[in-house]
């Protein structure tokens, strides 16, 4: 099934985010989490559609951070892109803004909207407006459902890579309601 052709992914508004989960056992892919006394983790980049149907992900360590992985997230798109006609915007929070990212998303063909300090509450004012950056947030909450990923177990970054495509395509499945 495509569910590009069947459902129709949402090109138009894009989030992309990071997300640390705890190593124990190390291994290629993990590095000291700085938010956890410099224990072992590991980093996800996962970029969502405008409903939260995960278009790729990238791991990487725990010390990485989030601008690091936009590279990588970005090729990691398995689904032909629609053209540079149809405008893409990305989210992102404040951990993206740095010159080279926005320069990075614009040579990709994206239009980057990263929120400014002090611009949370301004926006919710606006009629008709609809936040966006949300649906990576509950996309990485649905993968933190897995066991299997909320804290990796496996040695090899391909078996845990593996896994997160696996919960990747469940997502997208439920989404297009082959599974009730």
């Amino acid at each position: 099934m495509d569910y590009d052709k069947e459902e129709g992914l949402e090109w138009e508004w894009q989030a992309i985010d990071g997300a640390m989960t705890k190593a124990p056992l190390g291994g290629a892919g993990t590095g000291a989490n700085p938010t956890d006394r410099g224990k072992k983790g590991t980093k996800r980049s996962l970029l969502t559609d405008g409903k939260g149907i995960p278009l790729s992900v990238v791991v990487d360590g725990a010390n990485r951070h989030d601008k690091m992985l936009v590279k990588g997230t970005f090729d990691a798109i398995i689904i032909e892109r629609p053209s540079h006609k149809v405008t893409q915007n990305i989210c992102m929070d404040k951990g993206y803004d740095f010159p080279d990212i926005r320069q990075l998303v614009d040579d990709y063909g994206y239009t980057a909207h990263i929120r400014k300090r002090g611009e949370e509450n301004i926006r919710r004012d606006i009629p008709g407006y609809r936040a966006r950056r949300w649906v990576v947030e509950r996309t990485h909450s649905w993968l933190n459902r897995f066991r299997r990923l909320l804290i990796r177990w496996e040695k090899k970054i391909e078996n845990y890579l593996a896994m997160l495509h696996f919960a990747c395509a469940w997502i997208t499945f439920r989404a297009a309601g082959l599974f009730g």
